[in-house]
């Protein structure tokens, strides 16, 4: 039977490390977007994050907060928001070895999402 890759990128912990980096170091970090998230409880975005992305990469799906079009609700997403988080990702997995082609499914499901955060 073929791993998922949150299997491959070692689960939950491994996905808390890209989490953390993805905010950390690149996501705050970006004057582009950060100030989306100064009224952030950032630990409960990190345990919210790190629940997505573990389901994006085919893990279980423990998410039980808001509908991402709720969770966006006022924020007025642009385009340009949406790449730089989606770039953000990108660089985090990569920095931590998941390989081109899991990264490319993963980006791929999170922009399967891009309706529902964008404009509100």
């Amino acid at each position: 039977m073929e791993q998922t890759i949150y299997e491959k990128v070692g689960g939950e912990e491994a996905i808390e490390k890209v989490v953390d980096y993805f905010y950390k170091e690149l996501v705050l970090k970006d004057e582009t977007v950060n100030q989306f998230f100064d009224q952030t409880d950032m630990e409960k975005q990190r345990r919210h994050q790190t629940k997505f992305i573990s389901f994006a990469l085919g893990g279980p799906n423990q998410y039980s907060g808001k509908s991402m079009a709720k969770a966006h609700e006022g924020m007025n997403l642009q385009p340009e928001h949406f790449n730089a988080i989606a770039n953000h990702l990108h660089a985090a997995l990569a920095h931590f070895g998941v390989n081109e082609a899991d990264i490319d499914t993963a980006i791929t499901k999170v922009a399967s999402l891009r309706e529902d955060i964008l404009y509100k």
